[in-house]
């Protein structure tokens, strides 16, 4: 078994560091519109933040790569990353729409997808989390109860934001 990324969005702050390091680490600026992390901030009347870090969960069944009409998608042997090939991609955002969690946006500048490839393997946003939010841990290591638990807070969060609307 792989390591794996766990968020727990009652640890984050809304900080956005990991969201500043993903665009750095990979296009050299510190820009959020390029990152393959966004930290989503949902508020419940006025009364507190939520706030999400949304990244991709590398599927099991990854639909983004199903979906893909030029197989631009492809899974790293090395890291379990499922990964964008910049040069084949056509940017038709069919994997931004197959994603469960949105976890792909297509990059403003290239027009092609982005999506986290754990950067290979040592994913700077989890090693410069400082309050714990995003974890790179052994997928074995995440038990049934703490799964079970990130989608009771996930199901809250939704409640909260259909409440908003």
């Amino acid at each position: 078994m792989g390591k794996i990324l766990v968020v727990d969005i009652e640890s984050c702050t809304g900080c956005r560091v990991c969201e500043t390091v993903c665009s750095l680490a990979h296009f050299g600026e510190c820009n959020p519109t390029r990152s393959r992390i966004k930290v989503l901030r949902y508020e419940k009347f006025g009364e507190y933040y939520i706030n999400v870090p949304v990244v991709c969960q590398q599927c099991e069944t990854p639909m983004c790569m199903q979906v893909c009409p030029v197989n631009a998608i492809s899974e790293d042997p090395s890291t379990g990353a499922y990964i964008v090939n910049t040069e084949v991609c056509l940017g038709c955002r069919l994997c931004t729409i197959a994603c469960p969690v949105g976890a792909i946006e297509v990059d403003p500048y290239s027009k092609t997808a982005l999506k986290c490839d754990l950067c290979n393997g040592d994913p700077l946003c989890a090693k410069l989390c400082a309050h714990g939010a995003i974890r790179y841990v052994e997928e074995e290591k995440v038990g049934f109860v703490e799964r079970r638990e990130s989608i009771k807070k996930l199901e809250t969060v939704l409640k909260i934001v259909e409440g908003t609307k």
